[in-house]
């Protein structure tokens, strides 16, 4: 049985390079508050296979691209597994936890996601233009991604690859929840300036789009980060369903909002682990 104060093993980079963020201060400050509720202990990814014994769940937060420790990442997993140590967020997400095939599930399921294909008889199915994303099927924070021109997709298109036409959108937008409860959206009003971000007011449409991508994941329990943009005619479409580790953006809130945050993560937390709500 967990105890009165649950063991957490906290798993995080401190020092990933993340471009316009800095992922150590919200860890910092997120482990700074948990702590009146829980016993933590921060480890990096690379060592959470090794470590997960003794504690009572793991949280995964900022770690970092998985690519960067696959073979790490792997184990921990099976490890978790085996052992049948909760991990928080749940290791059955269906969004980027399980790589880019959501994006071609979404599509073909007729949902508001940016179109995405993977195979060259496909391509057909895309809104023609003039500029297409290519990125790979197992990337993360924008690595190997590229803008190229129409005429040279059909050579890129090799299985290891998603492509989606450009969309010259008015702004991001990023809808952030704990469990299934909606906490705050934050936006990029500058399209060329992605982590200059502002609080958003959401509609109540612009919630209802954002919690069908909630309801589809089928996350009992974790923080979840909805990406979207705002089309040229003004609907919005997904980008990401961030289900494994996002980034909070916590500094681009003001003190309430924050630890409102804090307070709903951690009793979140406590009911993961069998110990209150």
């Amino acid at each position: 049985m967990p105890s009165a104060r649950p063991r957490i093993l906290y798993v995080t980079d401190l020092a990933y390079p993340a471009r316009g963020r800095r992922y150590c201060d919200e860890d910092i400050f997120l482990t700074s508050r948990l702590r009146t509720a829980f016993d933590l202990a921060l480890c990096h990814p690379k060592d959470a296979a090794a470590l997960l014994d003794g504690f009572d769940a793991v949280v995964i937060r900022n770690s970092g691209p998985v690519l960067a420790y696959q073979e790490a990442y792997d184990s921990f997993r099976a490890r978790a597994t085996a052992t049948g140590t909760p991990v928080y967020n749940p290791l059955t997400g269906r969004g980027d936890m399980a790589g880019k095939q959501y994006l071609l599930d979404l599509t073909a399921a007729g949902h508001p996601v940016i179109p995405t294909v993977d195979r060259p008889e496909d391509l057909h199915r895309l809104p023609a233009a003039e500029r297409y994303v290519v990125k790979p099927r197992l990337g993360a924070d924008s690595i190997g991604l590229r803008v190229v021109p129409a005429g040279e997709v059909p050579a890129l298109v090799d299985g290891s690859v998603l492509v989606q036409p450009h969309i010259d959108f008015a702004y991001e937008v990023s809808f952030y929840f704990v469990d299934d409860a909606f906490q705050y959206a934050l936006y990029a009003p500058h399209p060329d300036r992605r982590w200059q971000l502002e609080p958003y007011e959401p509609s109540e449409e612009d919630l209802r789009f954002a919690r069908r991508f909630i309801d589809w994941n089928t996350l009992d329990h974790g923080i979840q980060r909805v990406d979207a943009c705002r089309a040229p005619h003004g609907e919005l479409l997904l980008v990401e369903l961030e289900d494994l580790n996002p980034y909070l953006s916590l500094d681009a809130l003001d003190e309430a909002r924050r630890e409102a945050f804090v307070t709903t993560m951690a009793a979140s937390l406590r009911r993961f682990t069998g110990t209150g709500g």
